[in-house]
């Protein structure tokens, strides 16, 4: 959890706003790419465990691209973020700064990179379809009250428990393929089982709107990205930075310590 909060605390120190967004949109576009490619395997598939194992495994590439490039995604940065809380409190405003601007810059970057896909390419009836089926399935709290909103929350924290997570593995990882093989696993678990996670709702909301059209973006703010993001803010905050900093507090080194220079030193290659 060190790695992590060295991790976010420099970016908070070396990311001025503009670089912020667009490593924001960096990420976005990625995670967008990840949307589209978990249509395109599991287009077609004859069962139900098939299709969500594709679609998770296809989406964990866009989520892999984001850690290797060091782009900013707002589900990753409510780990490191409240880890830089938990040793420094006067970093409450550069925090809400980087965050707003990572989840805006999120957005951004799907509805672009989504209307340039849009350009380029054509779905074939299939990934059309299975498009429409996630979509629909991410869209049920729109018509279901004030319940359904808290269930989308509910639904966040349970995606970004995993999403954190598989941050918090990603810098354990020594090579390329030790460090995607959990984020592979948790990320198509939370894939799997339909949990909201706010960027990438954004990904597909951005293909269906630009390969569909007739969405109301409004209600997907207020029904899906908005009670998605506030779920995934508490499960990357609480039950992943806040309850792992807390278990592991008594095992970290001192500042100056060797191991502590260490983490420092491992932060810095993340970053790279």
């Amino acid at each position: 959890m060190r790695v992590l909060a060295d991790h976010g605390r420099m970016r908070l120190e070396r990311l001025d706003s503009a670089r912020v967004f667009a490593l924001a949109m960096l990420a976005g576009g990625f995670i967008t790419m990840g949307a589209l490619l978990s249509v395109l395997l599991a287009a077609g598939a004859s069962s139900e465990g098939a299709i969500r194992l594709l679609e998770g495994f296809g989406f964990s590439a866009g989520f892999f691209f984001v850690i290797l490039s060091g782009a900013v995604l707002f589900t990753e940065a409510n780990v490191a973020l409240p880890a830089v809380l938990l040793g420094d409190r006067r970093a409450v405003l550069r925090v809400l700064r980087f965050w707003g601007l990572a989840w805006l810059g999120n957005l951004v970057g799907a509805l672009l990179i989504g209307w340039l896909m849009s350009i380029a390419i054509n779905l074939t009836p299939a990934v059309d379809l299975l498009l429409r089926h996630v979509v629909a399935t991410k869209s049920v709290a729109m018509h279901q009250g004030a319940g359904a909103w808290w269930s989308v929350v509910v639904s966040g924290v349970l995606a970004n428990w995993l999403v954190g997570m598989a941050a918090f593995f990603a810098t354990m990882g020594r090579t390329i393929i030790g460090k995607y093989v959990p984020v592979m696993l948790a990320v198509t678990a939370f894939v799997a089982a339909g949990f909201q996670h706010s960027p990438a709702n954004m990904g597909f909301f951005s293909l269906y709107s630009a390969f569909v059209g007739d969405l109301d973006w409004g209600s997907v703010l207020a029904w899906n990205l908005a009670p998605a993001g506030l779920g995934n803010i508490i499960g990357g905050g609480v039950a992943v930075a806040v309850l792992l900093g807390w278990a592991y507090s008594r095992f970290d080194p001192p500042s100056g310590h060797a191991d502590g220079a260490g983490d420092r030193q491992e932060a810095a290659r993340v970053e790279e």
